[in-house]
């Protein structure tokens, strides 16, 4: 299927679901959904980095902190997460990713979601898919640190990583 024809409910600021449409005018009238951003780190607790494809609908070719996507109509944030993160890296058996908050992104130009955060540990050898990831790797927090200021990064990754710092700190 074309990821545009994907069906996707489509909510109210309080994330309560209003109607369903395609994701693709979805996207194209600025309509609120759904997404989910999981976290991945490797058995010595490297953080999966990728670029994505120069193909994707929403912010081609910029460097990535997370796996992830839309939820689709009638599916729930921790199904998403299961499927985003498995599909993404190219696994199968991948534990339950743990949720850990829920934020809305909105970057004032018209793009909003609701957007659960989640984190998982991925001891498998990782298979990205190609269509969707153009490089990967796992980094140190040391390395993205230094990368943060130098790539460029999916706006909402970026909100969902300072959001994530801080709840980590909060914690």
């Amino acid at each position: 299927m074309n990821p545009a024809d994907e069906i996707l409910d489509i909510v109210d600021e309080h994330d309560r679901v209003v109607t369903q449409t395609p994701r693709g005018e979805a996207y194209a009238r600025g309509l609120r959904h759904r997404c989910v951003f999981i976290q991945v780190r490797d058995a010595a607790g490297r953080l999966f980095v990728h670029r994505r494809t120069a193909t994707k609908l929403v912010f081609p070719a910029l460097y990535d902190l997370f796996v992830g996507g839309v939820v689709g109509a009638g599916e729930s944030y921790d199904e998403a997460a299961l499927r985003e993160a498995e599909e993404e890296l190219g696994v199968s058996g991948l534990p339950e990713p743990s949720f850990l908050f829920k934020f809305l992104y909105e970057d004032g130009a018209g793009n909003s979601w609701w957007s659960a955060v989640y984190e998982v540990r991925c001891e498998l050898a990782v298979r990205p898919q190609v269509e969707e990831v153009q490089w990967h790797d796992f980094l140190t927090d040391e390395e993205v640190t230094a990368r943060l200021g130098e790539w460029e990064w999916v706006p909402d990754g970026l909100a969902a990583h300072e959001r994530l710092r801080a709840f980590r700190a909060a914690g």
